[in-house]
């Protein structure tokens, strides 16, 4: 079996995403969210999210027969780790190839490169 890139599959990250999004949320307001996309079962978001609490990634509380779910994270520090991880598993654990294939991606804007530039040129004046 093929070790993923990123210990969080697609679907973990497109409920986090909402989750994220909500503040907070049940499966049921997920899964309407995923819906309006694609077809998803609800068991399907049961089970990512359930998972997610595992990974210590989402925290719940029970109201009635409900589970209604939070972030146990904030999205930046999953994102770093998510960024690290990947730079370490794709990019032998180099910021210069991570970031230099990012700015060779033909989905790179000029409006994002100039906004990239400007947040290194602050980076720097605040060092």
């Amino acid at each position: 079996m093929k070790k993923s890139l990123t210990p969080l599959g697609e679907t973990e990250m497109e409920v986090l995403n909402h989750v994220w999004d909500m503040g907070e949320a049940t499966v049921k307001q997920v899964r309407k969210r995923i819906l309006e996309d694609r077809e998803v079962a609800y068991t399907t978001i049961m089970t990512v999210m359930k998972n997610l609490a595992e990974k210590d990634l989402l925290k719940y509380r029970k109201e009635g027969v409900t589970y209604v779910y939070s972030p146990a994270q904030k999205p930046e520090s999953v994102r770093s780790n998510l960024i690290n991880n990947l730079m370490e598993k794709a990019f032998k654990g180099s910021p210069k190839e991570l970031v230099q294939a990012l700015v060779n991606s033909d989905d790179l804007t000029s409006k994002d490169l100039n906004e990239i530039k400007s947040m290194i040129d602050n980076m720097e004046v605040n060092q």
